[in-house]
């Protein structure tokens, strides 16, 4: 899924950089340089919501688009509570990916760095 989403996200014109893990992630830095993040709360090691909740807390601006395959409304809610920008339960179209993608970094163009 993950070089499936990467390939769809590049032919779509993003910068795409792929991690193993929210920990691979976290050590690199580069979270704090991404406009937009795409997180499946499912990850080995810490979940995605963690890892979001360590974004902020690290004072991270970059926006998040969860992405699960197991969907409920505690995990929903989860997510929606830690500032998810969106929120896709697997099998998902891509082009509804790419365009809340574009709308969160043309909403947020000052905190991402990201021209509209």
């Amino acid at each position: 899924m993950s070089e499936a989403l990467r390939r769809l996200l590049v032919v779509a014109g993003f910068s795409v950089s792929r991690y193993p893990s929210a920990e691979a992630l976290l050590e690199s830095g580069a979270a704090k340089d991404s406009g937009c993040l795409v997180v499946d709360i499912n990850l080995p090691g810490i979940s995605g919501i963690e890892l979001r909740r360590k974004l902020l807390d690290s004072g991270s601006r970059a926006r998040v688009i969860f992405i699960t395959a197991h969907e409920d409304d505690q995990t929903r809610e989860a997510a929606l509570r830690c500032g998810a920008d969106g929120f896709f339960t697997k099998p998902f179209a891509g082009r509804q990916l790419i365009e809340v993608l574009r709308s969160v970094l043309r909403s947020h163009p000052a905190e991402t760095g990201a021209s509209p």
